[in-house]
């Protein structure tokens, strides 16, 4: 498990005031004391304060919000205790996260490592995301080296796995258990420098945890990432835009919204966030065909997807 630790200071070890001032207690998994960089404390918790103003600004997800926000405050509070030479409880991080494609999941990953990083849990505190095929291999013994392989890549920060339940689809002769045995002993292994995130659809991560007793005690926390209304979808398809540069005209936004909505109840599983992102980018592209043949534009016409951009991309796009 990781465990939040907070290091001495070396002004014990050399008595000098000025290296207390410079190291200031951090708690660091990977072995050794977290170096501040240029801003010390004040610059850690100013980065903590963007990171969380990061996460605050994703369109919904009020529920995973809290969820990391209270592991945050739990982390910061064992900082502090530690600090005071109080009595500090080890925490184990491991997380699974259930919930359809493109609802944020990977997206909250990369924030919480960043997050671990800035409060000492983790060193690095990047993410390396992988799949079965990136764990599994072709015969025995290549399982094990192909997922020891994954984990050392990570280490000091998050091995994010996603659709996870896979590994334990095979059956018993089946080498997803393989590479299940060697995550395990990668986790006892790494317990101070290596968190994994298990993701997929939640009535699949429901299964795989039961299908595996010793893995839910490992997984302690379970964070839900629910589907996206068409309210919110339409509002990260404003978010995708404003950053490059374009907006929809109201035509344009009415017609999205019909076919959020349609998508949305002919779909049990629609792509959220991923089916608005194709649907933006496909526009774009039919918002350039529709201008280059229309030769001199105005700054607006550049800026402006229409109706019509919308409806091409739809027609456009595979599947929906």
């Amino acid at each position: 498990m990781v465990k939040i630790r907070l290091w001495q200071n070396h002004s014990e070890q050399n008595g000098t005031l000025e290296n207390e001032r410079r190291n200031l207690p951090v708690f660091s998994p990977g072995g050794q004391p977290e170096k501040n960089h240029g801003g010390g404390e004040d610059q850690r918790q100013k980065n903590v304060r963007e990171i969380m103003k990061e996460l605050d600004s994703l369109v919904g997800l009020a529920g995973v919000k809290k969820l990391v926000g209270e592991i945050h405050a739990f982390v910061e509070i064992q900082r502090r205790r530690q600090r005071e030479k109080l009595a500090t409880e080890p925490q184990v991080l491991h997380m699974v996260f259930k919930g359809n494609p493109g609802t944020g999941k990977t997206t909250v990953a990369r924030i919480i490592g960043r997050l671990f990083k800035e409060v000492g849990v983790l060193p690095k505190g990047h993410l390396v995301e992988v799949e079965r095929a990136d764990l599994v291999g072709e015969y025995i013994g290549h399982t094990a080296q192909k997922t020891r392989d994954q984990i050392k890549k990570a280490l000091g920060g998050i091995l994010f796995i996603d659709e996870a339940y896979s590994l334990a689809r095979g059956g018993e002769k089946d080498f997803g258990r393989e590479a299940i045995d060697a995550l395990v002993k990668g986790m006892e292994d790494h317990k101070d420098n290596l968190i994994l995130i298990l993701a997929g659809y939640r009535q699949e991560m429901e299964w795989f945890m039961e299908s595996n007793p010793g893995l839910r005690s490992r997984f302690p926390i379970h964070i839900t990432f629910p589907d996206y209304t068409t309210t919110e979808l339409l509002a990260i398809a404003d978010l995708m835009l404003k950053k490059r540069q374009y907006h929809l005209s109201p035509g344009a936004r009415d017609e999205l919204r019909l076919i959020l909505e349609e998508t949305r109840s002919l779909h049990v599983h629609s792509g959220n966030a991923r089916l608005v992102r194709n649907l933006i980018e496909r526009a774009i592209r039919q918002q350039a065909v529709r201008l280059v043949r229309k030769g001199q534009v105005s700054r607006e016409e550049l800026m402006t997807i229409t109706r019509e951009d919308i409806l091409q991309a739809h027609e456009s796009s595979p599947g929906i």
